[in-house]
Formats: structure tokens, sequence, C-alpha cells
């Protein structure tokens, strides 16, 4: 399993706004549902799974911007792919909680 960031910047558009670009890319992203687990967040979307699914996932909401009319599409890509145990999103977060209440108790 690996993790991915990844923000769809469309430029060039008449509007600061894209807001409307992102609900579009995640109606695409509802159609991997049962391959992907993702998660919005302010700034980008987070897509865990299989390395070669979530390569798939990216070239498919890269095409949303240029499907709606847009000429030039930035996409910016993390990977987290750790080999050594599964990591999950949701294993990420209970492990910062984990340590957060740690903290908290002394």
């Amino acid at each position: 399993m690996a993790i991915v960031d990844v923000t769809i910047i469309p430029i060039g558009t008449n509007s600061p706004s894209v807001s409307h670009f992102v609900a579009d890319i995640h109606e695409v992203l509802k159609k991997y549902e049962d391959k992907v687990k993702y998660q919005l967040t302010p700034m980008s979307t987070i897509i865990e799974g299989e390395l070669p699914v979530l390569f798939e996932v990216i070239q498919a909401i890269h095409e949303v911007p240029f499907e709606a009319g847009v000429q030039r599409v930035a996409t910016n890509i993390r990977i987290d792919d750790r080999r050594d145990k599964k990591t999950t999103l949701d294993g990420k977060l209970a492990s910062v909680n984990e340590k957060l209440n740690e903290k908290n108790q002394l």
C-alpha cells in the first residue's frame, strides 16, 4: 500500500476559485472507491492504494481540468511508499495521536 498526496492545479482559468474542479475530481475518484481510499483536505487530496492503481487514478484526475476546457494543468504528487510494514491513512493518524496522548499524560 502506498499513500499519495496529489494536487491538481488548473492554470489560466477565468477565476481564482477552483472548487468546482475539485468537486469534479472527486466525482472521478468515486469511480475508484472499490480500489482506493481517498480523503479531501483543504489543500490537496490524499489517496491510499496499490501504487499501479494510484498512478491510474492520478492520470484520470489529471485529465479532469482538460475535459473542462483548461489548456494547462500542473499536478503535484508526493508518494509515501513504505515497504517494511503496511501503512494506511488511519494508521498514520493513529500513530501520531498515540504520541500526542503520551505527551499529554506527562
